[in-house]
């Protein structure tokens, strides 16, 4: 009888393997904090915090060739909630838009067949977040909604596009890397396509344009290899199309805008990263690697630091980061000193850091990094073979140990933590994020404050995650015994899967991780058959020589020890090859089939051969044993003797001793013997010849005997295998006929499949569970044999598009297959491959995602770490919280807590962290975009207004500073903020960058660039200096020189401004605006400039001189009008438009608009905080705001079910809190009173502070 199985639940999953050469580029790391991967047809969600696989979509049909998660830079609450959502595309021209979490798809996008090129969601508008921009091959960019999958526009262009980039700081820019050259787009926007065909530039290698041989300065040192290549493709952007030669230069392997400083882009070839500045499409900066380097295969710029990670193609990942631009003091004069070929030369990238290579062979080869958009500190490297090695960036501090020699400045690490100066006593995170590693780079013209507690800092990248894939298929699978009553406390689901070079992995099912790589054979594994739950046989062939003879393996494997022993001894060598074995139900015999010798019989106890079968033995096709045996019966015998042996000692008690010792000896031989089962039970099996002929065996300790014989069906052609449980057997043969016979009623029914050979044949675990798994070559099937029909069926190119190589069955109601495309699949009995649930995943380690919680959870925990501490505790246990919600969720909330660094709980709980550090870090944490950009601008701005107006009201009380915070110059916002940084900082920045222009330029047309930008800049007399070298053969000469004139004798007296301005506005009229604001600006009339400008719709351009040429007072006003016109309905940026108000300090504004928009926990907290600095007064005016923002926000924590939380804001929003107040604490019964009086004396504490 077969024991009782009890069900153990797994789930369906699938085990990947290798990568297919299609799925390169197909990686993408989300703001969500998540890795997605293509892997063939489906694709692999990993947690890169925990190195786990955490779901597998499968849905697409063919490779997977490129995935991107949705970016999540909107304002999040339960109408548009933190969700995983991702989009692929595949080798078919199939785009699916994925909710994760249940593993469905939202949406499914077809529009060609063609591999899917490039796809980006758009991020810039607060409209709508739903809008993916894919490249159809050849030449159609179509923007597609991906929730609804409607198609918005489609355009095409005239080439063939690979890839496309847009610019990070104007989403009206893009460009596109087609296989000619570059096309520039400068009108893209979502609801209608872009109207012109773009600015098409060709990059040529001209080696004779005349422009490149400007003499070298003498003084410089003899060009280095790597110096010297470069000056030969010293790479010039042409508007020409290139001659044939030059195209064949064309091998830009990427092109990506720099999301760290404006209007620049990278360009990456094989041996140089190309930096290039777009207002003159020159090149400023070059990355070169040496003659005996390795080339780059991938690059990608950092938006926190001037910063580069480069692929190379050994699988090293290195950081490159900007030098800063400080010239020595000499140079640093002014800007008209004698030679700007002095100071700065170019953008150089040091590199600072770098990883260790992998071994690369023909099959192993880095496909893709990827890092991490939040943080920008670790990096994912995706290999051919299916491992992800998990790099991440640390930051050593301390004096450097680096030679002085190397030539590189020191990296100083920042002194603020998450936005604001640290508090004396205060922890911190130092390798949050890059821009907590890494201090601001310095600019030409700033002097670098010698601070007390900078650190210099070295960085070295730590491996501290590797996931592996399964090895290259084919494999043989076998799943380990099944789960019964006896052995339920020690079990555990393993699957062992042979692999073509001999190794054998075990798998542990309930995790889906590797339990254990065992190194067993030297040539490819063809069988396992499991002996106990921990120990396995396993027997592989060698390739046959010229007599067909093979060496076989037979290894026996103990899975806890991993020791290994051949199993048969010396034999194996020159024989012919096994073809199966099979283990008896007891796991006391063996039957090893060989193909043309006869079958041997061995005992697995003992290890002992029983009956190696005569030369006339026939040829065994199929063979099974049987399931029933006489163990019981034996056991009762058993017991029988042994009571009559204890009843023999008790009566001859005083028998001489040397027999009562041979007794006890005897005695402790059955025990030993009953721990060892070394009573042999009589089995049986049956097996096929070619004829067809069923032979009856039976095994009886070392004695075999030949039993019936049953002939043939004549219906059935050659039986392939047999299977048997209880009382059915089944015969499967190669023309795809599958007979029944029933046992017991002594029936017989024969079906054909017309399906082809049946390959294998198993029946499912489980007492009284009479399911069968076939396998043919293209498939396989369940058939229900009680009822002897089908159940379910999968074939090749009908609803799969993988070959299955081998099936077995894991749990009574679950199968596993191995597929030919690498991936094992746990499936339900119907075989569908589906996506599983990911809330239904029993995974190893805690993984930190709130994206995972369903949307009210989400909001909940974040709200629950912002309003820390609790009624004055700071804590990590929701549970100590007045939080009304399911027990279920509220565990889940719980989990992920839990599941936060040691580190990050810290800092959490330190009472040292001030409310804008901690809305930075809770944004940091939970991925959200658009929250991380509003935080770090305000608590910026928030601080250095505070820090003025308190140096305005102290220095008359005498006390220079409270608290002793500097208003340090340092401290100003990355450059990366663009329009948002310090105009004084904003400036500096412009004045390098056009220095860098002057040095770099190379033809007449950059010069003119440069000395336009010069006169807007207000340097006027280095504009003099270019204007006058124009040479006098060049057409606009007479025009440059009378212009010099003009520059240089402009006074301000009053007829020749108004001439001027009258010249200057007729300009504008007649449509030349750069000109007339050229005039406007010589004159001082920057003020009137920007207002012709934003007339004209150049907004950007506006803001831009604003901040160069205007003082403060005219450049908010410029500013201010930009903001209103952000937030018309026509442009609907009201999210940017905040940010712009927040760096004038219109915070009240702020304020409103937050709370017009309802974002209310942002309004609520950025008050509170103003408050907290004193930027705000509660008056009778602003009172009105401060209450309904409470209000509000104390309405959205009682929905989320933070009782406590809303009391607390309720009570601070005046009478209609009051109400709201009466409303929590109706048939409480308690007094809301109490609670009132601890919350008040918090808060007075808070405010003290």
């Amino acid at each position: 009888m077969i024991p009782y199985t009890v069900n153990i639940k797994l789930a369906a999953r699938t085990l990947t393997g290798t990568l297919h050469l299609q799925n390169k580029t197909a990686v993408d790391w989300g703001w969500q904090g998540l890795i997605a991967q293509g892997c063939h047809s489906s694709i692999l969600i990993i947690d890169p915090k925990t190195a786990q696989t955490i779901q597998v979509l499968e849905r697409h049909k063919s490779n997977v060739v490129k995935v991107k998660w949705s970016r999540e830079n909107y304002y999040h609450n339960t109408s548009s909630p933190y969700s995983l959502r991702l989009a692929s595309g595949d080798a078919s021209g199939k785009i699916i838009v994925w909710d994760v979490v249940s593993g469905t798809a939202h949406c499914e996008i077809q529009e060609h067949s063609k591999p899917i090129q490039d796809m980006e969601w758009l991020w810039n508008q607060d409209a709508s977040h739903d809008l993916l921009l894919a490249v159809h091959p050849p030449n159609y960019i179509v923007l597609w909604n991906g929730d609804t999958g409607t198609k918005l526009w489609k355009k095409s262009y005239a080439e063939n596009i690979l890839s496309f980039s847009f610019d990070p700081f104007d989403p009206s820019n893009m460009a596109l890397l087609t296989s000619e050259g570059i096309v520039f787009i400068t009108d893209f926007s979502h609801s209608k396509p872009p109207g012109s065909a773009g600015k098409k530039v060709y990059i040529a290698s001209p080696h004779a344009s005349p422009a490149h041989t400007k003499p070298a300065p003498t003084a410089a040192p003899a060009p280095t290899g790597a110096k010297k290549a470069l000056n030969k493709v010293k790479v010039l952007i042409t508007n020409e199309k290139p001659t044939a030669e030059a195209v064949t230069l064309n091998d830009c392997l990427q092109l990506s805008y720099l999301p760290s400083k404006r209007n620049h882009m990278l360009l990456l070839y094989p041996r140089e990263i190309l930096i290039l500045d777009l207002e003159l499409s020159q090149t400023v900066g070059v990355v070169a690697i040496e003659r005996s380097g390795v080339p780059f295969i991938q690059v990608i710029p950092c938006a926190q630091r001037d910063a580069l990670y480069c692929l190379h193609e050994n699988g090293c990942i290195t950081l490159r980061v900007c030098r800063t631009t400080t010239a020595p003091e000499e140079a640093t004069v002014s800007f008209s000193s004698s030679d700007p070929e002095q100071s700065v030369q170019e953008l150089v990238y040091d590199l600072r850091s770098q990883c260790d290579a992998i071994r690369v062979t023909k099959t192993v080869r880095p496909y893709r990094m990827v890092i991490c958009p939040v943080n920008e500190n670790s990096a994912a490297l995706t290999v051919s073979d299916g491992r992800v090695m998990l790099w991440e960036l640390k930051a050593q501090t301390g004096k450097a140990t680096a030679n002085p020699s190397s030539g590189l400045s020191p990296l100083y690490s920042p002194v603020s933590f998450c936005g604001a100066p640290l508090g004396p006593n205060q922890k911190r995170i130092q390798d949050l994020s890059l821009n907590s590693m890494i201090g601001q780079t310095l600019i030409a013209g700033e002097n670098p404050l010698p601070s007390s507690n900078q650190q210099e800092v070295q960085l070295k990248f730590l491996l501290t995650g590797l996931l592996s894939g399964l090895p290259q298929s084919p494999f043989a699978i076998r799943m380990c015994p099944p789960l019964t009553t006896k052995n339920i406390n020690q079990y555990q689901p393993l699957l062992a899967a042979g692999t073509s070079n001999g190794s054998v992995l075990v798998y542990n099912l309930t995790s889906g991780l590797l339990h254990k790589e065992l190194s067993v054979h030297s040539c490819e594994v063809r069988g396992i058959e499991w002996v106990s739950l921990t120990s396995f046989l396993s027997f592989a062939t060698s390739a046959p020589n010229n007599m067909g003879l093979v060496r076989n393996e037979l290894q026996h494997v103990d899975l806890p020890t991993g020791r290994c022993f051949a199993f048969r001894g010396e034999r194996g060598n020159d024989e012919p090859p096994i073809e199966m074995i099979k283990v008896s139900h007891l796991k006391q015999y063996l039957v090893v089939v060989f193909r043309d010798k006869p079958l041997e019989l061995w005992d697995i106890r003992t290890g002992t051969l029983l009956r190696e079968m005569a030369k006339n033995f026939p040829t065994v096709t199929a063979l099974e044993w049987s399931p029933s045996h006489n163990l019981k019966s034996l056991k009762k015998k058993q017991m029988a003797a042994r009571e009559a042996m204890a009843r023999q000692t008790v009566s001859d008690a005083e028998q001489s001793s040397v027999e009562s010792s041979v007794i006890s000896l005897l005695q402790d031989a059955e025990s030993k013997s009953e721990i060892n089962q070394a009573i042999s039970a009589r089995e049986h099996f049956v097996f096929t010849d070619t004829d067809g002929q069923v032979y009856h065996i039976t095994v009886e300790g070392n004695t075999v005997k030949d039993g019936a014989r049953i002939p043939p069906d004549g219906s059935m052609g050659s039986i392939a295998c047999i299977a048997w449980k209880g009382d059915t057997l089944v015969l499967g043969d190669v023309d795809g006929n599958l007979n029944f016979w029933d046992l017991k009623a002594r029936l017989s029914r024969g079906i054909p499949t017309h399906r082809g050979w049946v390959k294998k044949i198993r029946f499912a675990p489980g007492k009284g569970n009479q399911k069968l798994l076939v396998m043919y070559t293209d498939g396989a099937e369940v058939w229900d044999t009680k009822e002897v029909q089908m159940v379910s069926s999968m074939r090749i190119g009908r609803n799969v598009n993988y070959r299955i190589l081998d099936i077995d069955w894991c749990t009574s109601d679950k199968v596993v297959l191995a597929s030919d495309d690498g991936c094992i699949r746990v499936l339900e009995m119907a075989m569908k491959s589906a996506s599983y649930r990911m809330d239904e995943q029993d995974l190893t380690d805690p993984v930190w995602c709130p994206y995972l919680l369903v949307p009210r959870a989400a909001l909940t925990l974040k709200s629950f770490l912002l309003l820390q501490p609790w009624s004055g505790t700071f804590t990590m246990d929701i549970t100590q919280v007045d939080y009304n919600e399911k027990d279920e969720i509220k565990g889940l909330i719980q989990e992920q807590l839990n599941s936060l660094s040691n580190d990050m709980k810290n800092v959490l709980q330190d009472p040292e962290l001030s409310l804008l550090q901690r809305c930075l870090l809770v944004s940091r944490l939970f991925g959200d975009e658009s929250d991380l950009h509003f935080w770090t601008v305000a608590s910026h701005y928030l601080q250095s207004f505070a820090q003025a107006r308190q140096l305005s009201v102290s220095t008359a009380d005498g006390q220079a500073q409270s608290e002793g915070i500097q208003p340090t110059p340092q401290n100003h916002l990355d450059i990366c903020h663009d329009v948002l940084c310090e105009s004084s900082y904003f400036q500096k920045f412009q004045l390098d960058r056009v220095h860098l222009q002057e040095v770099k330029r190379s033809s007449y047309e950059h010069t003119k660039k440069c000395a336009d930008q010069l006169l807007l800049l207000g340097q006027t007399d280095r504009a003099v200096q270019l204007l006058l070298e124009t040479s006098a053969d060049n057409p606009s000469y007479y025009c440059d020189s009378l212009k010099a004139c003009l520059v240089t004798t402009i006074t301000s007296s009053g007829p020749s401004q108004s001439t001027i301005k009258l010249v200057a506005t007729n300009m504008i009229a007649n449509g030349k605006l750069a000109e007339g604001v050229q005039l406007l600006c010589l004159i001082d009339k920057a003020a009137d400039a920007c207002r012709y400008l934003q007339t004209y719709g150049e907004w950007n351009r506006a803001a831009w001189l604003a901040k160069v040429r205007l003082n403060p007072a005219e450049s908010s006003d410029v500013l201010k009008r930009w903001a209103e016109h952000l937030c018309s309905p026509q442009v609907n940026q009201k999210s940017k438009a905040i940010l712009v108000l927040l760096s004038l300090g219109c915070f009240y504004k702020v304020g409103e608009m937050l709370q017009s928009m309802r974002h209310f926990d942002r309004a609520a907290l950025f008050i509170e905080a103003c408050l907290k600095y004193g930027l705000m007064e509660a008056n009778d005016s602003s009172n009105k705001l401060i209450e309904a923002a409470f209000l509000d926000y104390a309405r959205l924590l009682r929905s989320l079910g933070l009782r406590e939380g809303a009391a607390l804001w309720a009570s601070r929003a005046g009478s209609a809190g009051q109400q709201l107040m009466e409303e929590l604490f109706q048939g409480e019964g308690g007094e809301p009173e109490a609670i009132l009086c601890e919350e008040e004396v918090e808060l007075g504490q808070e405010s003290s502070e």
